[in-house]
């Protein structure tokens, strides 16, 4: 994935934008109807290069933990669905604070992601520094919010590290941005062209 760190958007988040969380979660959204279904979920981490058991682990837990929280008020569906529009109301506990509760990006929380646990190289995380960082953004007894923390940025660790084991601060950025998963499946299709 070294050549993904390369590519991705090295576009500015405005503090203008709107919810980045959206756009982040919108990439699920295979046929853009602001609603995520786990089979679109399962098709989304495919196009990313997730095998066929990551992928589906993940559209299972993914829907099921997010589906009723996007759909205040409304009954249950046993189909899972994610409203991307108010994906913002299933923010967990124990994250790295990078969204704020509106879904918006906070530089100064990415900023410090890095200055706090990139002690190895500056721009990029080791496995170790990842592990230290969730650790310190742990709330007590937050069980749920610590197994969700954990899960994706280890799903992002094994994705998206290069080849010296290194997860770079642009392909973190670009995850938040909404601009990583749009790279890799471009990427993933033209060396299926190859």
């Amino acid at each position: 994935m070294a050549e993904l760190s390369k590519n991705v958007s090295s576009s500015p988040i405005g503090e203008g934008e709107n919810n980045v969380l959206q756009k982040h979660v919108a990439f699920f959204d295979r046929n853009k109807d602001g609603v995520v279904y786990p089979w679109e979920t399962f098709k989304g981490f495919r196009a990313i290069g997730a095998n066929i058991f990551l992928s589906t682990v993940s559209a299972v837990f993914i829907n099921i933990g997010l589906s009723s929280k996007t759909r205040p008020g409304k009954f249950p569906n046993f189909l899972f669905p994610i409203e991307v529009k108010n994906i913002q109301l299933a923010k967990h506990g124990s994250d790295s604070g990078v969204y704020d509760s509106e879904g918006r990006f906070v530089a100064t929380k990415f900023e410090e992601i890095f200055k706090k646990h990139a002690l190895t190289y500056p721009d990029a995380l080791t496995q170790e520094e990842l592990k230290a960082l969730l650790k310190a953004n742990r709330e007590p007894k937050d069980y749920k919010g610590w197994v969700a923390a954990w899960t994706e940025w280890t799903t992002l660790y094994n994705l998206c590290k290069d080849k010296n084991g290194l997860l770079k601060k642009e392909t973190v950025k670009a995850v938040y941005d909404g601009s990583l998963f749009e790279h890799m499946e471009k990427e993933r299709a033209s060396k299926k062209k190859k």
